[in-house]
């Protein structure tokens, strides 16, 4: 009796003394706080929830949105057993000691067993092989929480055998409400624009927004002050941005997709994002020479231009001042005229050859620099297009037509009408025409 009395009255001291974000973890699914999509009257995840008939499922979102309170929220109503397991420590020894656990509670007691991992992306291939036969076969129930991309960190079979819950950053309105909870629960005098503040910084990460507010109120606290917007930037420093490598594969697409898509805005911003983030400055500038001819190609040649330019900039001058450079590249790429017909041109013609069609150069185009090369026909026939006063002549250039193979009038690059394209389309469509005259005669 006494053991149980010091233990009640150890675990209440912890959770006194627990971190604000510990102390302020929603026990029920009513009293979560976003997640509208998973935890809302009616949806799937919470009607599995409220029944106890939730399957092996993995919870995948940024930090701080909930998947652990999620899993808490289960451990309090599940008739299940309850068991967690941390991937930063945990062995396959103690995989396996836990799935030996669990059939031994099903074959004694007749009483299942979830098993909780949370950054269940640090389980190795071994690990994560370990959980597979006891997850198929039911003799577990896993949840497994984590921050990265589940279909490059989770092993294909299984995650085919797990439901993905996708958590996002919490709205700045629900982060509002939890930091209102939060200065009640620390019962300090708090002006409301620092609340907002906060919420509106935080991006989206319930936990940091409590941290970051608990340490404001021990400020204040010292003071016996109101806690304000001085006190907020004090506990946070500077506004930390999340970025893991899902962000940064998130925020590349969509800074090539702003740009591609001609918004200047759009472009500055997600390279600010980056450049704040600590993201690699000259992959942002690969990507732009990328761009210029992938996006922008022959509508714009001065697109190449630029973009090596700022890439250049960017070996000479260095960070910060090689911002202007990839700033100006951007704005240029995102304005000039789009077209991909170079991109397409490359693409297609690769696909030809992979395909294995005819590929032998004709013999008028063959080298017939060396001694004897006339012998064999080469080089012999190829007239020389600066010999025309147009500049060019109209003459085989492809391979010879066989079974199989493309046709001399294969237009692997065929312009469009944007910015100089207007004008090459025009020029080759000039060629064409005087070659379809000299074929007719």
């Amino acid at each position: 009796m006494k053991d149980d009395l010091f233990s009640a009255a150890a675990t209440e001291r912890l959770r006194a003394q627990a971190p604000l974000a510990a102390r302020m973890r929603p026990r029920t699914l009513d009293e979560i706080v976003g997640q509208k999509h998973l935890v809302a009257k009616g949806s799937p995840l919470r009607v599995l929830i409220e029944a106890d008939r939730l399957s092996s499922v993995i919870f995948w979102g940024p930090p701080g949105t909930g998947k652990t309170t999620l899993a808490e929220v289960v451990a309090l109503t599940t008739q299940r057993y309850f068991e967690r397991l941390s991937a930063v420590s945990a062995g396959v020894k103690d995989v396996r000691e836990s799935i030996e656990r669990a059939a031994d509670r099903l074959g004694q007691f007749g009483k299942g067993t979830i098993v909780f991992i949370d950054e269940i992306h640090r389980f190795s291939t071994s690990q994560q092989d370990a959980l597979l036969p006891s997850v198929e076969s039911g003799v577990i129930t896993l949840i497994g929480a984590t921050t990265e991309n589940p279909y490059f960190e989770i092993n294909s079979p299984l995650r085919s055998r797990s439901t993905l819950f996708r958590l996002e950053p919490l709205l700045v309105e629900d982060v509002r409400i939890l930091l209102d909870r939060g200065a009640v629960a620390e019962g300090v005098r708090v002006e409301t624009d620092a609340l907002d503040a906060l919420a509106n910084r935080c991006g989206g990460d319930a936990r940091q927004a409590l941290t970051a507010l608990e340490v404001a109120c021990a400020l204040a606290s010292e003071k016996n002050e109101t806690l304000t917007t001085s006190h907020v930037d004090a506990a946070l420093g500077v506004s930390a941005l999340r970025y893991g490598r899902d962000d940064h594969y998130d925020v590349v697409s969509a800074f090539i997709k702003s740009i591609r898509g001609s918004d200047p805005q759009a472009g500055l911003f997600w390279l600010a994002r980056m450049l704040e983030s600590g993201d690699d400055a000259k992959f942002i500038a690969r990507r732009l020479v990328i761009l210029a001819s992938e996006d922008v190609g022959m509508a714009d040649p001065n697109a190449l231009v630029v973009a090596v330019a700022a890439a250049t900039a960017l070996e000479h001058v260095g960070l910060p001042e090689a911002q202007l450079n990839l700033a100006q590249a951007v704005v240029y790429l995102a304005t000039a005229p789009k077209s991909n017909r170079v991109a397409l041109a490359i693409w297609s013609a690769r696909e030809d050859v992979r395909k294995g069609v005819s590929s032998e150069v004709p013999a008028h185009l063959r080298d017939g620099h060396y001694e004897a090369a006339k012998e064999f026909g080469h080089g012999v026939g190829y007239i020389y297009p600066h010999d025309d006063p147009r500049g060019w002549v109209s003459q085989q250039y492809l391979p010879d037509e066989a079974n199989g193979s493309i046709s001399r009038q294969t237009s692997y690059y065929t312009p469009s009408d944007h910015g100089l394209e207007a004008e090459i389309a025009e020029r080759i469509e000039q060629q064409l025409d005087t070659t379809n005259e000299k074929d007719k005669k």
